[in-house]
């Protein structure tokens, strides 16, 4: 067998920006025009060139495109925790928000405690000419790296420490954690425990804060809490601690620890929520399905994602937060009369 030879005319020929424009009855210059956005071109000829895009199979060249107009219409996306569901859910938010917008999207992973790693993402990103980023990256170490890199490009973050930092606060996680917690107080829980997530990661210590906020409205001490790695296992362990010690509720900081809860619960051979309620966050798909169906916080990811686009192109002055909202389902319901986790 002959390799096949790189002249073979035989092979169909990619559409040119000439055959557009023949095919559109406009001149070359005007294909050029429609892929570079121009805003002087009349929608009739735009949509004209469009049509024989779309006729021709036609598929710029996105290099050629970024070197013409010295705009690469890409932004990046830095992750460091792209397997727990708020951040991937966060990530596929921003991409389809950036393509609506005519934007590509390039995602660099890091590691959220390394600040090397941080930092190779950000140049890497950086270097494919990227103009500007978006920071999917919930740990604490994340956004001190980035405040101490002159990275050159602007970027905003779905988690922030602060109100000064750009994207701050996309997600109100303090609210949330409050809403939660609120609810269990006024179903008449008045002993009642926390599993956290990592203390490095800024939403597991924003929740804890909020859980916290909470009991000292209603005069309730500061609660039992135990601390997992956002896995159902880790949950499973951390809830087995908790009702060792007599909580009639829990709120989980994640629904993936809340299905170990729900596990460990049934292994004390505890009804949920007859003998136990429990309270997750973020709303997974599954939450529905959970036996009982969980009660939840759930945010509005995609809008999260909208919003930070916005915000980074200049859309938008402002990054509001977006709101979570109480999901309640059959996890949670009042104590029973006198009786505690342990009785």
């Amino acid at each position: 067998m002959t390799a096949p030879d790189d002249n073979d005319d035989s092979r169909p020929r990619a559409a040119s920006v000439f055959d557009v424009a023949k095919v559109a009855g406009v001149s070359h210059q005007t294909v050029s025009r429609v892929l570079n956005d121009h805003p002087s071109l009349r929608d009739a000829t735009r949509q004209k060139v469009l049509a024989a895009m779309r006729e021709l199979n036609y598929r710029p060249n996105a290099a050629a495109r970024a070197l013409s107009s010295s705009r690469s219409r890409m932004i990046g996306i830095l992750s460091t925790s792209s397997g727990e569901y708020g951040p991937a859910s966060s990530v596929a938010a921003v991409e389809t928000a950036a393509r609506a917008r005519g934007y590509s999207v390039t995602i660099a992973n890091a590691d959220g405690l390394d600040p090397r790693s941080i930092d190779e993402a950000v140049n890497h990103l950086a270097n494919l000419s990227a103009e500007g980023l978006v920071v999917v990256a919930p740990q604490t170490q994340v956004l001190v790296a980035l405040s101490e890199l002159s990275i050159g490009i602007p970027f905003v973050t779905l988690q922030a420490a602060d109100s000064d930092a750009p994207g701050a606060r996309q997600f109100d996680q303090v609210v949330g954690a409050r809403l939660a917690t609120a609810h269990l107080v006024a179903l008449g829980h008045r002993r009642i425990g926390h599993i956290a997530g990592p203390s490095e990661w800024l939403d597991a210590s924003q929740r804890l804060a909020g859980f916290r906020e909470e009991l000292a409205v209603h005069g309730l001490d500061a609660g039992v809490v135990e601390t997992g790695d956002w896995s159902a296992a880790s949950g499973y362990r951390a809830a087995t601690e908790l009702i060792s010690r007599g909580v009639s509720a829990i709120f989980v900081g994640n629904d993936q620890m809340a299905l170990g809860a729900v596990s460990a619960a049934t292994a004390a051979y505890l009804d949920v929520p007859g003998d136990l309620s429990i309270v997750g966050f973020d709303d997974v798909p599954e939450a529905a399905f959970y036996r009982p169906p969980l009660t939840t916080v759930r945010q509005d990811l995609a809008e999260a994602g909208r919003r930070a686009v916005a915000l980074l192109l200049g859309e938008s002055d402002a990054a509001p937060s977006v709101h979570p909202e109480l999901i309640v389902r059959a996890s949670t319901a009042p104590p029973r009369s006198g009786h505690t986790a342990l009785e």
